[in-house]
């Protein structure tokens, strides 16, 4: 009788953090914003992914015919007019509730973002970058996230390279 030994799983998979915040990191690859490409990943308790977003226009709003500028009179910049990927995903959910997911994000919110993902009922934001710590809109947003019971995580990166080839 001839006994094959049993074969184990792969023990170099990464792990949930590692596959949301890719996921997030790669939806702000579709930026086309030529400083700041920004990613968001929302995702319920069981590990699915609900929806990603990415810094763009609106639909309807041409990436040719609209400022990037980021210094000038503010209708010649991209601020007014620019949506930030975590309200994009946000809005483009079709699912129903967000109420008690999590939102991966490679960019801490803005205090704007705050608001949409208190009012969605997202619970917990796992960020990368926090390039603008004790800003106005970053302290205003984290006084929000705090009184509403949002946890706001710092994503632990883990030296892991991923890459893929298209």
């Amino acid at each position: 009788m001839n006994m094959k030994p049993k074969s184990t799983k792969r023990k170099d998979y990464i792990n949930w953090d590692e596959y949301f915040m890719g996921v997030a990191h790669l939806s702000g690859m579709r930026s086309k914003d030529p400083n700041t490409q920004v990613g968001a990943c929302i995702v319920s308790g069981d590990n699915k992914i609900l929806s990603m977003g990415y810094n763009g226009f609106p639909c309807g709003c041409s990436d040719d015919e609209f400022p990037w500028d980021r210094e000038g009179d503010m209708l010649d910049t991209k601020y007014p007019f620019v949506t930030h990927s975590e309200l994009n995903a946000i809005l483009n959910y079709r699912g129903g509730s967000l109420e008690g997911t999590k939102l991966y994000v490679s960019l801490f919110p803005c205090n704007e973002c705050a608001k949409a993902i208190i009012q969605a009922g997202i619970r917990t934001v796992v960020y990368d970058s926090d390039k603008y710590k004790g800003t106005d809109s970053n302290i205003a947003a984290k006084k929000m996230f705090d009184a509403a019971g949002v946890e706001y995580i710092p994503y632990v990166r883990t030296g892991r390279q991923i890459s893929i080839e298209v």
